[in-house]
């Protein structure tokens, strides 16, 4: 039964709006009103504030949509006109480019939820993952290279306070906190940094002065696993706080934590996420347009790339062919050799739509397709040098023979695919090199897919390139409309750190359902 009036959202640490995008997905935007987001990051702030004019537009139905649509399909010079303008306006007050943790941010965020009434006695939802970096596993690894780095003194650690601060102050019905895998193991002092959240969430009053005795209960969402006051931590197994994506419909292995709270006055059990079957990479971009890379460092051409990639071919075929171990490598090379095509385009940020699959739309494609697109947005390809191209070409091949990724130095032994890194047979760096596999999920897109390509290659080997931001974006479960600001770097960034929208939208079913039940508020 839908809500009589939308419920209050407040968005932290927002990034591009992967979270917030699915709550709003929900009731067809009728559910969930997202009062404030908060991003501090300037191109990510830019893609959340036009994300917010569409769902205004959106809300007012489809005829109200046109001058964001003129802004994606012909890049005009600003998404709205004089009849939006107002909404634009709009959308700025509601995503706020705010950093958190600071005075002047904290009073503005403050002002905001003051002036909204936001607070105990109406039902309202906080959400949002606190920065990761100091928490992920590989952010952790390259701490550990600083000589000079002092866990206990990096804010990043204590960000999730600015979140509890909220709790405290605001008193939400219900919060959904996320986070990296990474945090289930970090340690600050030799104590488990998790064991610590929980504790704090439970019973945020206690962290900021006096315990009020109300309050919140900590569920996880896969299992029946419940964290209150009256539980032990070190009875707790942290890792029921995992959600597997790729069990839940999400074209990524992406495994992260996420915390559901509901305020101990409030008598409610939340459902848990139903399991689905596996979506895989091919299921999430088989309808995006074939592009080649761009060349770096040299000339770049369709002819000349085209003739790289095929003289990398000829010579990797031949080579493999002379291995007994490598003979399906070597028809597998053979296959695409003298085939690669000078016809392929590089895409662009508003790449035109020359074909489209109109019928037998999974559940997926009808989640991202969007009719009123007459353009790929943000679907542009990188330049990668021609000793890359002849890594990536090899990966890809490789991977279609032997159904799995090369690793290290051993299965990447042919002429011209070791790189110049004096650590490469030492095993640290044996995944530097990674091919998605067609027929499964991806591997989890992080933002480190915006330095270089080499974790996120192409399946296909006649593209012979990295993902573009648009094939990331798909993996993420954006929408096709969902328009990437800033630089094509910026956009990686943004799209590596995102909650899945998809994977929100079923969080958000969920909570919605807590509010629908007969409880007290």
């Amino acid at each position: 039964m839908p809500q009589s009036t939308p419920i209050p959202i407040v968005d932290l640490f927002a990034g591009p709006g992967g979270l917030g995008e699915g709550f709003s997905s929900i009731d067809n935007g009728k559910a969930f009103k997202t009062i404030v987001s908060a991003e501090m990051e300037a191109s990510a702030h830019s893609t959340l504030r036009l994300r917010a004019f569409y769902r205004i537009l959106r809300g007012k139905g489809k005829n109200a949509l046109k001058s964001y649509y003129r802004y994606c399909n012909e890049g005009t010079s600003a998404p709205y006109d004089a009849e939006t303008l107002s909404d634009w306006e709009e959308a700025g007050r509601e995503a706020r480019q705010i950093t958190l943790g600071s005075e002047t941010g904290n009073d503005e965020l403050n002002a905001i939820l003051d002036k909204a009434n936001i607070g105990p006695t109406n039902p309202w939802v906080l959400i949002g993952g606190p920065p990761c970096q100091a928490y992920s596993l590989v952010g952790r690894s390259r701490n550990l290279g600083k000589a000079d780095y002092v866990p206990e003194k990096d804010h990043r650690h204590y960000l999730y306070q600015e979140y509890l601060r909220i709790i405290h102050r605001y008193k939400p019905a219900v919060f959904v906190m996320e986070n990296v895998k990474g945090i289930l193991s970090s340690k600050i002092n030799k104590q488990h940094i998790f064991h610590t959240i929980l504790q704090d969430l439970v019973d945020p009053d206690r962290v900021f002065g006096k315990s009020s005795g109300c309050g919140y209960r900590i569920h996880a969402l896969t299992n029946s696993t419940v964290f209150d006051s009256n539980s032990n931590v070190e009875d707790i197994d942290a890792r029921d706080f995992l959600v597997r994506t790729e069990e839940y419909g999400i074209p990524q292995a992406r495994h992260r934590v996420i915390l559901l709270g509901i305020r101990g006055d409030i008598d409610a059990t939340p459902d848990q996420l139903k399991k689905q079957g596996l979506q895989s990479f091919d299921s999430a971009t088989h309808n995006l347009p074939h592009l080649r890379s761009k060349l770096t460092k040299e000339a770049d051409s369709p002819e000349k790339w085209a003739d790289t990639v095929n003289h990398h071919l000829m010579e990797l075929a031949l080579e493999s062919s002379r291995n007994k171990a490598l003979e399906e490598l070597s028809t597998t090379l053979k296959k695409y050799e003298g085939t690669i095509s000078s016809k392929l385009g590089t895409g662009s940020l508003r790449e035109p739509m020359s074909y489209r699959l109109m019928e037998n739309k999974t559940k997926l494609d009808e989640w991202y397709e969007d009719s009123e697109l007459k353009v790929w947005l943000n679907h542009e390809t990188r330049g990668h040098m021609t000793s890359d191209l002849r890594r990536y070409v090899y990966a890809a091949a490789f991977a279609e023979a032997f159904d799995h990724s090369p690793k290290g130095h051993d299965e990447f032994s042919l002429a011209g695919l070791h790189p110049n890194h004096a650590n490469w047979k030492t095993g640290k760096f044996s995944d530097r090199f990674r091919v998605q596999l067609k027929h499964i999920p991806a591997t989890t897109v992080t933002s480190h897919i915006s330095k270089d390509g080499h974790y996120f290659i192409h399946p296909d080997p006649s593209q012979c390139r990295s993902l573009t931001v648009r094939e990331a974006a798909r993996l993420q479960t954006f929408p096709d409309n969902y328009f990437f600001q800033g630089n094509r770097t910026q956009q990686l960034h943004q799209v590596g750190n995102a909650v899945p929208p998809l994977l929100s939208k079923y969080i958000a079913a969920i909570t919605a359902r807590i509010f629908q039940g007969r409880h007290k508020f």
